[in-house]
């Protein structure tokens, strides 16, 4: 199968860089999957899953992301998002504290501003938590 060049980085690290057959992000309007000699475009991305499946594997690979873009150009994609993590290192106890600190914070009055980043923050604790589920379910035999 044909391939295109995906490197996925993050704010503080590069999650991935190497070849890849399909990818799939989370859009602002539904998912969106890019293959191989995909046009070239700009997208911006929202908190969510994004897979991806590597030559030679037939299971996809999949990150928790935040907000970022996208850019595909001349078969090769490059994904910017604030956040990357793998599911299964998510810390489950750790999601759910940030979720109940960001409720907290959506009950007090704030600024147009702050009240956004609180909406981002619960957006990417309910996506960790759904994702570390899944795989806790997958993980279990689920």
């Amino acid at each position: 199968m044909s391939t295109f060049w995906l490197k996925v980085i993050a704010s503080d690290h590069v999650f991935y860089k190497g070849n890849c057959e399909a990818l799939v992000v989370p859009a602002y309007d539904g998912e969106l999957g890019i293959l191989p000699h995909r046009e070239a475009m700009i997208l911006a991305i929202k908190e969510g899953v994004l897979r991806f499946r590597v030559p030679g594997s037939s299971e996809q690979q999949e990150a928790v992301v935040g907000a970022g873009i996208v850019q595909v150009v001349n078969n090769r994609v490059t994904v910017v998002v604030d956040t990357a993590e793998r599911p299964e290192d998510i810390d489950r106890i750790r999601a759910e504290q940030a979720l109940e600190r960001t409720k907290e914070q959506l009950r007090q009055k704030q600024s147009i501003a702050e009240y956004k980043m609180s909406q981002a923050s619960m957006a990417r604790a309910l996506t960790r938590l759904r994702v570390s589920q899944q795989k806790g379910a997958h993980y279990n035999g689920l």
